[in-house]
């Protein structure tokens, strides 16, 4: 089978129906043994420091790790810097598809788009209806593993990001993804719930670079009960047909409709405060002026830049807010 790889979530449905199966290549750097080679091989091929981790991550697994066959890349409705990692990656000879999300989520257009990625790689449209309904199974059992997070405390933060964000992808293996996902469930109701005194806190921005956010945070106390753009990764939106989905996705388009969706999964799932990470020298870190601005709650905002454990200046700034949420 065909690797295809992916910078983050792209309609996965058009890549399994072309007969190929996609590679989240943020997924496999962040738990490769060779992180730290990769993001080394983008800066002695001249990617300056101040480039996101990401970015370079991404790099180093394709040209030194050769890590897949050909890449689809978000051109619009994710970083800013993707397009010169397309650049830099065709020098080396490695096929780069763009995809992009419109900003104005005209559904024309991402019809239009759509359809050019599907005759790039080979798929038409019955086969995508088809995978449609294959994905969704492997999906259903990632909604239920969020619903135990927040509903019934018996999965954390950590199990929940790690289930919603292999959605991007299903570990290029829907039916196996699914079963696993299966067991995990029947493992998780086996448990006692998570002390109810536990601050429910909420996860805003992109999945975190640190390796260790999760855990430290449930050790001070805090368990983290939702997860935005993860949970963005899985779709939550059954019962909307296919390209309505990945008009209703949030995290592509205007911050407000990733606010409007935060504000309700807050109410909801009664979240006491919210943490916001943004990757150092991403724009996204802008948006913390607008999160701010429009959620009612109070909001610690963090970054990170290359892979690793949290540093003592990030774990004091989270005890601090951790204090004052509890006093």
């Amino acid at each position: 089978m065909r690797k295809i790889g992916i910078t983050t979530t792209v309609p996965a449905e058009i890549i399994y129906a072309a007969g190929a199966a996609p590679v989240d290549l943020n997924n496999i750097f962040i738990t490769s043994p060779h992180k730290e080679q990769a993001i080394a091989a983008a800066e002695l091929a001249g990617y300056p420091r101040t480039v996101c981790g990401w970015i370079k991550g991404i790099y180093g697994m394709v040209a030194k790790f050769r890590a897949v066959d050909k890449l689809v890349a978000v051109s619009e409705g994710d970083c800013s810097q993707t397009h010169a990692l397309m650049e830099t990656l065709e020098e080396l000879g490695v096929e780069t598809l763009p995809f992009a999300y419109p900003f104005d989520r005209d559904e024309t257009a991402l019809k239009r788009q759509m359809d050019k990625l599907a005759a790039a790689l080979g798929a038409d449209w019955p086969g995508i209806e088809r995978e449609k309904e294959r994905l969704d199974e492997a999906r259903r059992p990632v909604w239920e593993i969020d619903r135990l997070t927040w509903q019934e405390g018996l999965v954390s933060g950590w199990e929940n990001h790690y289930y919603q964000v292999s959605c991007s992808d299903f570990e290029g293996d829907p039916e196996g993804f699914a079963g696993r996902a299966a067991q995990f469930i029947a493992q998780a109701e086996k448990r006692n719930p998570f002390r109810r005194a536990s601050l429910r806190l909420g996860f805003i921005g992109v999945p975190p670079i640190f390796d260790d956010l999760y855990e430290y945070l449930q050790e001070q106390g805090a368990q983290v009960v939702f997860n935005e753009v993860q949970r963005q990764f899985s779709l939550p939106y059954e019962r909307l047909p296919f390209l309505q989905r990945y008009l209703a996705y949030t995290y592509p388009y205007h911050v407000a409709g990733r606010v409007a969706d935060i504000a309700e999964q807050v109410e909801t799932r009664r979240i006491d405060a919210l943490i916001h990470y943004a990757q150092s020298f991403c724009f996204r870190q802008i948006e913390d002026i607008y999160f701010r601005k429009r959620l009612r709650v109070p909001i610690l905002s963090l970054e990170g830049d290359n892979p690793g454990p949290l540093d003592a200046r990030t774990k004091m700034r989270i005890e601090t807010f951790l204090s004052l949420l509890k006093k």
